[in-house]
């Protein structure tokens, strides 16, 4: 979870009214975090900076002290706050032309002026804060998004985002006192050691340049050391985000440039043209609005919050959380202020109507029966089992049951067969959580390729959740305990990690039998269907050497996966 650094006189400032010139208690702050799941982390009385936590990774408008600020002032003010930006038709309008080509490299970007605020102190370490945070984690590692912030007098319109080969553009980037071209960024620059597998195998190179052919920026990787680094005291700022998806573009410019707006300037949108249709058109007017309403039972959210509290309560939870909302025979409908996207369920509803209202508004209800708990079967199972392979030498990891499609089918020599079909995960924060694991062995195997320096043997199990697509099931997947193993060294084979298995069943006093079966992550021949009372619910064998390049394991691996859920439903 995000965790970012705000000065208390900056958030007072931002708060305006009469907390401008109140200071903020410390206790007051905590109470109004809990509007943005936020937690204090420390404070340095001395300076006046707060280190914050914040809990919610769908709400990328909320990691800065503007966002912040902002919650805490709809909430006082009881309404949504306007930014008119958003709505109006401006008569004139700079451009940004996109060239053709870009469709492969990099196809969108979004941009906006902001003038009439003079970057302070506090201000540019927010944008600064604010620019990392949204690239690096909303924007996956600037794969996704970037941003890049310029001095606006320096530059002439229209302003152009195009392709150029590597040596054909040269500029001082920030940090630097070299010019340099888009090719020697790429080998020397920090910035284009770090990210420049993101233009890896392209010929040509996307760059931003005014109409007098100015470089302003080599996105993603970094700005123009003469015209991209703001400084205290500038007063007039172009602010454009590149990037492959093109709703988290226009997202992320909506929320810098909501956030520039709170602090006094005036926005003025860009047209974009593209060459091309986009799903937002060929001419693209950003900051823009994207949210929609949604129709939402009254009934719903009652039922989840276990209260009823009327449509006029719920409306006024809502307006006061930020929504522009309207209610009416039974419902509401609800629409997100524009720095915002992360209405995907009623849920979420639901859940900004309850920290609105605030959780002290309801009334905690005891037990009305007594009841004594147990361990489910599943889990005595699970217990027995880890038992037993500790008892037989091997060492339990515990591991996360997200991870990478590269990891859990790439790797894994999955693609394209039944074994590589996995849930994933819609509209990620990051690809590297983006799957649930249907099997222990990657997990395992990650384990084992970070244990290269390590004595072998390695012997390594886990028992825990998988997630196993199924298209019966009323969710498209069924929740399943399962054991993995793996046995690891220079002289690892089948009948070793057979007679483990063997051992196993005998003590959980189950018999089983193994049929030859062929799987894409273990040797051909030497690779088994481990099948209970005629149901298949596992397999063992050695690994493929193909997956263990892949995992960089330098050593015969074997293994066996067994599914505990379905082992115990069968006693």
């Amino acid at each position: 979870m995000p965790t970012i650094s705000i000065f208390r006189d900056d958030l007072e400032s931002l708060l305006g009214g009469a907390r401008a010139k109140r200071p903020v208690s410390i206790e007051q702050l905590d109470d109004w975090l809990m509007l943005v799941k936020g937690e204090l982390k420390d404070h340095n009385a001395e300076t006046g900076e707060l280190r914050i936590e914040l809990q919610d990774s769908n709400r990328p408008d909320l990691w800065c002290c503007e966002g912040i600020a902002r919650q805490i002032r709809i909430k006082q003010q009881g309404k949504r706050q306007a930014y008119p930006f958003f709505t109006k038709k401006p008569k004139a309008i700079q451009r940004l032309i996109v060239a053709p080509g870009l469709e492969q490299v990099r196809p969108y970007v979004a941009a906006c002026t902001a003038t009439g605020y003079r970057v302070t102190g506090e201000g540019l370490a927010q944008l600064i804060q604010t620019q990392e945070k949204l690239a690096d984690i909303f924007g996956h590692k600037r794969k996704t998004v970037s941003i890049g912030l310029y001095q606006l007098q320096r530059i002439q319109f229209p302003v152009t985002y195009e392709l150029v080969k590597p040596d054909e553009a040269r500029f001082t980037p920030l940090g630097m006192e070299t010019v340099m071209t888009l090719s020697e960024i790429l080998m020397v620059h920090p910035k284009g050691l770090e990210h420049g597998h993101l233009l890896a195998g392209q010929d040509r190179m996307p760059i931003l340049r005014d109409a007098k052919k100015q470089p302003l920026s080599f996105p993603p990787i970094i700005n123009s050391r003469e015209i991209g680094e703001v400084r205290v005291g500038d007063d007039d700022l172009f602010i454009e985000v590149t990037g492959t998806d093109l709703s988290m573009v226009v997202l992320t410019l909506n929320i810098f440039a909501a956030n520039l707006a709170d602090r006094g300037a005036t926005i003025e949108p860009i047209e974009v043209r593209y060459p091309k249709n986009t799903p937002l058109g060929k001419r693209v007017i950003t900051p823009q609005d994207l949210g929609k309403r949604r129709t939402i039972p009254i009934k719903t959210i009652e039922q989840a919050l276990g209260q009823e509290i009327g449509t006029k309560t719920v409306k006024q939870a809502l307006e006061a959380y930020g929504y522009d909302v309207s209610a009416g025979n039974g419902t509401v409908k609800a629409k997100l202020p524009p720095y915002r996207h992360d209405l995907m369920h009623a849920m979420d509803v639901v859940e900004d109507v309850a920290m609105s209202r605030g959780y002290a508004e309801f009334s905690p209800l005891m037990p009305a029966q007594f009841t004594v708990g147990g361990l489910s079967r599943i889990e005595q199972t699970s217990d027995r089992a880890r038992d037993l392979m500790v008892g037989l030498g091997f060492q339990e990891i515990i591991s996360n049951i997200l991870g990478s499609p590269e990891h859990y089918r790439d790797a894994m020599r999955l693609s394209g067969t039944a074994w590589g079909e996995m849930v994933e995960v819609d509209n990620v924060m990051s690809l590297s959580f983006s799957c649930l694991r249907r099997w222990m062995l990657p997990s395992l195997l990650r384990v084992e390729a970070a244990s290269s320096r390590a004595f072998y043997p390695h012997r390594l199990f886990e028992a825990g959740d998988v997630a196993i697509p199924d298209r019966t099931h009323e969710l498209g997947s069924r929740t399943e305990t399962v054991l993995g193993a793996m046995m690891a060294h220079a002289t690892a084979h089948f009948s070793e990690i057979h007679s483990c298995l063997d051992v196993l069943f005998y003590h959980l006093g189950k018999e089983y039998s193994l049929e030859p079966v062929q799987h894409p992550s273990f040797l051909e021949g030497r690779a088994g269907r481990i099948v209970v009372s005629g149901k298949p619910l596992g397999v063992i064998g050695e690994v493929h050497p193909e997956v263990l390049e892949q995992w960089q394991v330098s050593v015969p691996v074997v293994a066996f996966d067994v599914n505990l859920s379905q082992l115990t439903e069968s006693q």
